[in-house]
């Protein structure tokens, strides 16, 4: 099993040393062994467990959800089926923003044809966008 100093953990997670520290003051982070001169050292799971964090964050989670699933997962099997409903609820608001994104992005298309034409066509833009 390989350890990381908290540096290398932030290198290879993304987060940065300041989130790392804070995710294991409010609980999303647990259990962070520490060497002989007690600084901390993580593990394959822990940075396993960084990667399932930065998903959540960069889809939107809310800490409190977050901090939910934490619980749960530290839990054990008994809490399978409410970390099951957790991520179908947060899959399901993925969804939702997906799709708003889409009609969001189709609206920029139309507006980028709309420049090609005009340009193609040489004229000059009308006001306003």
């Amino acid at each position: 099993m390989s350890t990381y100093s908290p540096g290398e953990t932030a290198e290879k997670s993304g987060f940065s040393l300041d989130t790392l520290r804070y995710y294991e003051k409010i609980g999303l982070l647990s259990d962070i062994a520490r060497n002989a001169s007690g600084r901390r050292v993580f593990s394959d799971g822990d940075l396993a467990w960084l990667g399932m964090l930065r998903c959540l964050r960069e889809t939107g989670m809310p800490i409190a959800e977050m901090l939910r699933y934490s619980e749960l997962a530290r839990g054990g099997n008994e809490t399978v089926q409410e970390r099951l409903d957790l991520l179908q609820a947060h899959d399901q608001r993925i969804d939702e923003q997906i799709e708003v994104l889409r009609a969001q992005q189709k609206q920029i298309q139309w507006k980028i044809r709309f420049y090609e034409d005009l340009r193609g066509r040489g004229q000059d833009c009308p006001t306003p966008g």
